[in-house]
């Protein structure tokens, strides 16, 4: 099983958006027995409760399943999940840095800002890689992060996609 995390601040919005978009796209690949993925929070402010409403709605306009949306609580990343996830995504470059400060060394190579899969971002400095948090903005904040993870998201599946064809 090849596991990956999202993470963003509070795991409210950005994150689990990635971590639903991502599922779909594994299933869509044939690749759901292979993939697992999840989403955490840098921080546990929100631990617990479920995502933003205007995430979930962002969601339920592009399709995804209503039951999965309403079971979804936020968590923080536990530090022994650097040793148990083969990708941790950041969201921006916050999180990149925090998770890469955390992380022990030989574990900081599976960190990874998710725009770096994004062929229209890949060539950005790191720093300008991330995509804004929308809990500050509008709906159009979530069509915008939802629009940049989906850019985002091809890339990590052919990603997987050859380091699952590796493993075997």
């Amino acid at each position: 099983m090849f596991r990956i995390i999202t993470v963003c601040t509070g795991n409210i919005c950005r994150s689990p958006m990635a971590q639903f978009c991502l599922t779909r796209a594994f299933s869509e690949a044939q690749l759901a027995d292979d993939v697992s993925v999840d989403s955490a929070g840098v921080t546990g402010w929100e631990a617990g409760r479920p995502m933003d409403p205007r995430t979930a709605a962002e969601l339920r306009k592009h399709h995804f399943p209503e039951p999965p949306l309403e079971r979804f609580r936020a968590r923080a990343f536990e530090p022994e999940w650097y040793r148990t996830r083969d990708l941790i995504l950041a969201l921006d470059h916050g999180h990149l840095t925090h998770l890469q400060a955390e992380a022990p060394a030989p574990e900081r190579a599976r960190i990874r800002m998710l725009r770096s899969f994004d062929p229209a971002a890949a060539t950005l400095p790191v720093d300008q890689q991330g995509i804004e948090d929308p809990w500050y903005g509008d709906m159009s904040a979530f069509d915008s992060s939802y629009a940049l993870i989906q850019a985002a998201v091809p890339g990590v599946v052919d990603f997987v996609r050859s380091a699952l064809a590796e493993r075997r």
